[in-house]
């Protein structure tokens, strides 16, 4: 009896409690399905229409500064973090050497020059030692003519005895030495006229400037000229100096790296995004992008410019090997390049490497995946070295007008006096 009498509360205190907890159960399964159809909407409506990624790096251009030829370090102009602009000086080398290459290179077109306009000239003497030639023929054969008629009158007075056998010898004689004269003035006309020929050869259809000696001479002035700008080392664009590893005095040689130079103006994002993410990834969706250097307060905006032909993996140094038996399957991830606004990247500057947080809205799902049609703008251009180009051509037209034997430049080549400002815009342009 004490038993039952002491289980009877128990029991009616758990029959008490049940509503309670049903009430419980049910208010935490109601809670459960609101979060489950709130997270549901918000995946529907809105996080569906965007993918992200963390694993984003800033990416820029990374100009190599390498020299042309080589020589010996004689000035740095400038160092890490430095700011140039385009055509500014980075690095002289000693030009001592191509300024003597030049110099011989020079010697040897005005030579040349001279040696062409004589050729020119040699036409009409040639053509004057044909007339004379020729006039020696018509002579002969006025001798000739003379003689033959000296001959038979004395050849119809030998019967009478009034011309003596002597004199009839003397005037045979005459006559074959007047024949003689003519066939060797006959011969020195036909080599007259080969000579002239030979030379008219070297000379039709081409003037002294154009003249492929001329030309000949005149590649080997602009090799030499390109060679003693090429001392110089000057930035092809503007941006930013890293890692310079060049020193005073060191040798180097054509090729070798010396510096880099960033042009932070023209950088852009590479954003890894997985596999499963780039089935709505189209070109043109918009971007919205934050780098830690700047935090939350700095929104970007970009743009996708375009996806990675490749995965990273397949580029690597050393891809992987999936077909071996030894394998694990990896989520792959490729490059999506975001381009970004230079406006905005002018008033907050990134660095290449730098992290970013991305974040594309894919609700537009009208772009493409792939480019399908060429570039039709330079991905990249620089006035800085067709200065140089230039200075060569000015430099060969100077040397030919100096030594062409005329008052005036030809080509359309500024007079000779101008070589000092041809040199100095060259220079500048280093």
């Amino acid at each position: 009896m004490s038993n039952e009498t002491q289980n009877a509360p128990a029991a009616a205190a758990t029959t008490a409690g049940n509503p309670r907890r049903k009430k419980a159960l049910t208010a935490l399964a109601g809670t459960v399905a609101v979060v489950g159809l709130a997270w549901g909407a918000y995946e529907w409506l809105v996080a569906s229409h965007y993918e992200s990624t963390d694993n984003a790096y800033v990416q820029g251009n990374v100009i190599q500064i390498t020299p042309q030829i080589g020589g010996t370090v004689m000035a740095i102009y400038a160092d890490d973090t430095d700011f140039v602009k385009a055509g500014q000086p980075l690095v002289k080398l000693d030009p001592a050497d191509a300024t003597v290459a030049l110099e011989q290179a020079e010697a040897n077109l005005a030579q040349t020059v001279r040696q062409v306009r004589t050729l020119y000239v040699n036409n009409g003497s040639l053509a004057a030692q044909i007339k004379l030639r020729e006039s020696d023929v018509a002579k002969a054969q006025s001798e000739i003519a003379r003689a033959n008629d000296d001959l038979n009158r004395r050849q119809s007075l030998v019967g009478n005895g009034a011309v003596s056998r002597e004199e009839l010898n003397h005037a045979t004689t005459q006559l074959a030495n007047a024949r003689s004269a003519l066939e060797a003035s006959q011969a020195g006309v036909v080599a007259a006229r080969e000579q002239l020929a030979s030379n008219q050869a070297m000379t039709d259809g081409t003037s002294v400037e154009q003249h492929p000696s001329v030309q000949a001479a005149a590649a080997k002035v602009r090799e030499a000229w390109l060679a003693s700008q090429r001392a110089a080392l000057p930035a092809p664009v503007d941006g930013y100096v890293a890692k310079r590893t060049v020193q005073l005095g060191q040798r180097v040689a054509a090729g070798a790296p010396l510096m880099s130079l960033i042009p932070l103006n023209q950088v852009w994002v590479d954003a890894n995004f997985k596999e499963v993410q780039l089935r709505k990834i189209r070109l043109g969706q918009p971007v919205k992008l934050t780098a830690d250097v700047y935090g939350k307060k700095v929104e970007f905006r970009g743009t996708v410019a375009g996806l990675g032909a490749g995965t990273g993996a397949a580029f690597a140094l050393l891809p992987a090997q999936n077909a071996t038996g030894n394998w694990i399957k990896v989520v792959q991830r490729v490059p999506v390049r975001v381009s970004l606004d230079p406006k905005q990247v002018a008033a907050s500057p990134l660095r290449v490497g730098l992290s970013m947080d991305v974040e594309v809205d894919v609700s537009n799902q009208d772009g493409k995946t792939l480019a399908d049609a060429p570039r039709t703008t330079l991905v990249g251009q620089t006035p800085v070295y067709s200065a140089v180009d230039s200075g060569a051509d000015a430099e060969v037209r100077r040397v030919v007008a100096a030594n062409s034997g005329r008052g005036h430049t030809v080509l359309g080549a500024a007079p000779a006096a101008s070589r000092p400002v041809a040199k100095a815009a060259a220079t500048s342009a280093h």
